[in-house]
């Protein structure tokens, strides 16, 4: 009886071993200040694998990480996980990943939702209908279908959401103590929570770009996002380290007498970090094309560019309409935006709405970066001067970013 149970057992390791594979990762921060919680990508395709479950370890030790789908079509794409990386320093990570079993569930760090509107339950934080994906034809404005308007993401520092309709705006949600909110006040807080502590709503878009909506440009103002055959939203990634949030927009025309173009937008907001990736996908080459992205001009506020695709302020006022405005406070909000300067065709002039760009791109792809400081964090900015301060170290970090190879 013991011959055959080791038989069978040896059977199943050696199934299990053609049926995974380990790699080494080098992970180097030469940069002189210490990345913490620093995300790392391995993109997944060059394994040829079907991959449904990874395990990462550092020193004999394993950490969370995420395996994600980001095209839909059933197989990871990628697996990230977050390495704290002291300043100067080396690590080797070991990564197995098997085509059998099922990934680990760690605890959360992030969280994402969209929901429908339900007319029947009359509480703001209470809403119910929850989906993950909603697709809209031409003229249909989906803005008041889903409750807080599209899909909203959060880490335990910051919040934000994606307005579902033609101006696509990112919106904030500020919080007084690290830690997740959204699932309790679902971008609303009732007054028993905000005597508790949770977090808020700390800023007012408008029309603007708030915080890095991406444009057309018509030579003289941006152009919304309103000529399109078919709108999306779509939640790729729900943690535990990382959320994703897909923007589509199909046969849209950025300036008049363009042909159309497909742009696919993913929003990825990683666990520690206060900013977010905007990672743009065009369905062909964008070099004839004009686009423009920048931050909401807040009231009051003052202003700082590098004049090289850095540019960030720092203000206060409402954070919604004067009719609204009962039961809120003025919020004190820090923004700031980081451009490739490859894609900065020119940096305009602040007017009363914005601290606007015009963009170009030669290929099909563009990329930049938000982020954003709540004055009510117990944990964050409270000036302009450290605000700014923080915004040239997180440009200096992401132009030196992590090597990452596989050994």
């Amino acid at each position: 009886m013991r011959r055959k149970l080791t038989l069978a057992m040896l059977a199943m390791m050696s199934m299990a071993c053609l049926a995974q594979k380990t790699v080494s990762i080098s992970v180097e921060n030469k940069a002189k200040t210490d990345r913490m919680k620093a995300p790392v990508v391995i993109q997944l395709e060059k394994y040829g694998m079907n991959v449904r479950k990874a395990v990462v370890t550092l020193d004999g030790k394993e950490i969370p990480c995420q395996l994600d789908d980001i095209n839909g079509d059933k197989r990871m794409d990628e697996l990230c996980f977050l390495a704290d990386m002291e300043r100067k320093s080396k690590k080797v990570f070991s990564i197995t990943l098997c085509e059998e079993g099922e990934q680990k569930e760690y605890t959360p760090e992030v969280y994402v939702e969209m929901l429908l509107t339900n007319r029947k339950v009359k509480s703001t934080n209470k809403q119910d209908l929850y989906i993950s994906e909603l697709k809209v034809d031409r003229g249909v404005n989906p803005y008041w279908m889903l409750h807080h308007h599209g899909a909203a993401f959060e880490n335990s520092m910051v919040g934000y959401r994606i307005y579902f309709d033609h101006r696509q705006t990112i919106d904030i949600y500020g919080k007084y103590k690290e830690g997740l909110e959204l699932r309790d006040t679902q971008f609303y807080p009732d007054e028993q929570q905000k005597a508790a502590g949770y977090g808020d709503d700390v800023l007012w878009v408008g029309q603007t770009f708030g915080l890095g909506a991406l444009r057309g440009w018509n030579g003289k103002e941006p152009t919304m996002v309103s000529d399109v055959e078919h709108r999306s939203q779509r939640i790729v990634a729900r943690g535990p380290l990382r959320t994703i949030v897909e923007v589509k927009d199909e046969g849209w025309k950025p300036q008049e007498g363009n042909e159309p173009i497909d742009m696919t937008m993913l929003y990825t907001l990683y666990a520690g970090q206060r900013d977010c990736d905007v990672d743009v996908t065009f369905s062909k080459k964008a070099d004839g094309y004009l686009f423009s992205t920048g931050i909401i001009n807040v009231k009051n506020s003052t202003e700082y560019s590098d004049k090289q695709g850095l540019r960030g302020c720092w203000g206060k006022d409402w954070p919604v309409s004067a009719k609204d405005s009962v039961g809120h406070k003025r919020e004190t909000v820090g923004l700031g935006i980081y451009i490739p300067a490859k894609y900065v065709k020119s940096e305009e002039v602040a007017n009363k709405d914005n601290y606007g760009y015009v963009l170009s791109t030669p290929t099909d792809k563009l990329s930049y970066k938000i982020t954003f400081g709540s004055d009510n964090e117990q944990f964050g900015y409270h000036n302009a001067e450290d605000w700014y301060t923080y915004l040239q170290q997180w440009k200096k970090e992401i132009e030196q970013p992590l090597i990452i190879k596989e050994l």
